[in-house]
């Protein structure tokens, strides 16, 4: 299987250089022969590559110790679910995850475009091809890379070393393939806005070609952020799920790229304006993607994200920097024709409100590149590394967000074009007065912390605004037709999903920061040793320990202790964290336990604890409004999928289209 796994490898290698050049001697001569021919070695590249992946799964899955990569991220006990998750535990799984995404993504282009866009499809498949060959080549090349390397001759393994413990979560089985799906996605986008350059087809088709594939991009780096941040608070025992770790930062810079590239095609759409702003966009994300990939397989940065020591840090960087060379020289070869055919009216229009959209998001992605990158270049220029932790990170980037939340809720208020004075205080004031209210009830009731106030502020205030959209629209729309309003809803939503899908996502997004809010301001922590029947307290809520019990398996030894959850004297629950000791890896790991609310987490880990005396080091934490987080990162998901869901009227029109296109195509 090892044999058959690499070989369909050395496959995917040929078959991406094919891929890579065939399309361009397409072009060249104009043989529709050689353009068939690329077209086909892409849907060769998605086939070899899953061959490729299916070998793997069954070394996983037969415990096949032969394969080093099986011995090094399987063991006998571990379960099917977290053995099928092993095949993107390692550097070399997860290299081959990406590939069989980008064969896969990419022979659906082909597809979808077997009659349409056929002047920039080769120079899309090149492109594409080019990225495949990448990965291909650091997989067959590099021994410390290919998922199927062989153990020493003459060792036979009758079990392997097993999955690192932080390892065993679902959440760490659905974060790194959401996240490759994402990260892929953009090279879609990318590949069509360079085809464009190229070709110097530069209106907006190629955005409107490529838009459900941005937005589907988008929705998977959104979960594989989200849950990422989950695996984190219910893993690694520390009590938060955010901590600016340089790999959580890596995914994190893409998504907020990507999102003001999403906002700002609008504007091109509408105004034909903002070109040259949007390819950059595409391409710095894309590239922030594959850095993001750098910094993970490169061991230039220590996390418990990353995957250790790596020689493929200098060919990351190399083809980061080639990406960057040819992206923008492209773009500055075609500057002449990137033009805009308007300008922004006033300052007082949703254009204005886009573009500081845009500069906000864009400054947040280099705030955070610059903290990512400043304790590299430190060391290497004085050989001192300087940590850049959480508190930067808080003090630059919570402004940014509430100006960010303000946004959001003032740019449905403001009309295209040009907006008075009058109408647009006119429109503001029902959200003003629901502001208003709210920050007054939260300072009756005590609430001091000055972030915390402006944050809930503004979060009424963008709630308030995005609900009278969808009012204001069933309303009329009742009007007009005569519906129900439940039902005037449903038709408004459904017959304008781009809009509405926003404005849902929007609220996910105010969800999500009413969580950030309440965690971060408002958490209380205690830590203290403790026996049987004694208790600690912490924000009004009694932990009492209840009982312990402990038991070994084959790869591990476990200790567990039973809490009691109880406010005022009322029980709320229980929860039993544990301590496991893994023999193999000599390595002991907390295992965290919750009582959960909308309102808030009773987060208890247990530190340490001794089996002779009974006592326990346990850690407690209250975390207001956590659940919020995930709440949001849903009605998120939710808005987008409702943006990126086909329309029967687009269907009829692309049919059309595709008619008339097959019609020339024969002639």
């Amino acid at each position: 299987m090892n044999q058959i796994g690499y070989s369909a490898l050395l496959l995917t290698v040929v078959v991406s250089a094919f891929g890579l050049v065939a399309p361009l001697v397409a072009v060249r001569t104009g043989s529709r022969g050689w353009m068939r021919s690329a077209e086909r070695s892409v849907y060769a590249l998605a086939a070899a590559s899953a061959v490729a992946s299916a070998a793997l799964v069954y070394a996983l899955m037969t415990r096949d110790y032969t394969n080093e990569y099986v011995y090094s991220y399987t063991s006998n006990d571990l379960s099917w679910f977290y053995t099928l998750s092993a095949f993107w535990a390692g550097n070399s799984g997860s290299m081959l995850l990406w590939l069989v995404i980008l064969g896969a993504f990419s022979a659906v282009v082909v597809w979808q475009n077997r009659v349409k866009n056929r002047e920039i499809l080769p120079y899309v498949i090149s492109i594409l091809m080019a990225v495949a060959l990448f990965f291909a080549l650091i997989m067959t090349v590099s021994r410390g890379s290919n998922p199927f390397a062989t153990v020493p001759a003459g060792v036979f393994p009758d079990n392997g070393s097993g999955l690192n413990p932080m390892l065993e979560n679902p959440g760490m089985v659905v974060h790194p393939v959401t996240l490759y799906l994402g990260y892929v996605g953009f090279a879609i986008p990318y590949a069509f806005a360079m085809a464009a350059l190229i070709t110097r087809r530069l209106g907006d088709f190629w955005i409107r070609s490529t838009r459900r594939w941005t937005i589907f991009a988008w929705i998977f780096l959104t979960i594989g952020n989200i849950m990422g941040a989950w695996w984190a608070y219910v893993t690694l025992g520390w009590g938060g799920y955010w901590a600016w770790d340089p790999v959580e930062n890596a995914s994190f810079m893409p998504w907020v790229t990507g999102t003001a590239f999403l906002h700002s095609v609008m504007i091109q759409e509408k105004k034909d304006m903002l070109k040259v702003w949007n390819i950059v966009l595409v391409v710095f994300t894309f590239s922030l993607t594959i850095f993001g990939t750098f910094l993970t397989r490169s061991g230039i940065i220590s996390s418990v994200h990353s995957f250790g020591q790596s020689s493929l840090g200098p060919f990351f960087l190399g083809f980061l920097g080639l990406i960057l060379v040819f992206s923008l020289n492209l773009l500055f070869s075609r500057l002449d024709m990137l033009k805009s055919r308007n300008e922004l009216d006033s300052f007082v229009s949703r254009e204005s409100t886009f573009l500081l959209n845009n500069l906000l998001l864009v400054g947040m992605a280099v705030t955070v590149l610059w903290g990512v990158l400043f304790p590299i270049i430190s060391e290497a220029a004085t050989g001192n590394k300087v940590t850049v932790g959480p508190p930067f990170f808080d003090q630059v980037m919570a402004p940014i967000g509430l100006v960010l939340m303000f946004i959001t809720g003032i740019c449905p208020l403001i009309a295209w074009r040009r907006a008075t004075l009058a109408n647009l205080g006119k429109n503001i004031m029902v959200p003003t007065i629901a502001a208003i209210v709210v920050l007054a009830v939260l300072i009756v009731t005590g609430m001091r912390h000055t972030y915390a106030l402006i944050s809930f502020t503004l979060c009424a205030f963008v709630v308030t605004t995005v609900l009278m959209e969808f009012v204001r629209g069933a309303w009329v729309r009742r009007e007009m037709t005569g519906e129900n309003l439940v039902k005037a809803l449903g038709s408004l939503i459904w017959r304008n999903k781009r809009r509405y899908g926003g404005y849902i996502v929007h609220i996910g997004v105010i969800f999500l920061l009413f969580g950030v809010t309440g965690s971060y301001a408002f958490k209380q922590e205690l830590s203290a040793t403790i026996t049987k029947g004694e208790s600690i307290e912490v924000g009004g809520y009694e932990v009492t320990y209840d009982s312990f019990d402990s038991y070994d398996t084959n790869e591990k030894s476990v200790g567990r202790v039973t809490f009691t959850v109880t406010q005022g004297g009322r029980f709320l629950g229980t929860v039993a964290p544990s301590k496991e000791y893994y023999f193999a890896k000599d390595q002991p790991w907390t295992r965290v336990d919750r009582n959960v609310t909308l309102a808030r987490d009773v987060y208890v880990s247990l530190l340490e604890y001794s089996a002779e005396t009974g006592e326990a080091n346990v850690d407690v934490r209250i975390n207001p409004l956590v659940s919020w987080l995930w709440i949001g990162g849903f009605v998120m998901v939710l808005g987008g999928i409702i943006a990126i869901w086909p329309d029967k009227r687009d269907a009829k029109r692309l049919a059309a289209r595709y008619e008339r296109q097959v019609r020339l195509h024969e002639i």
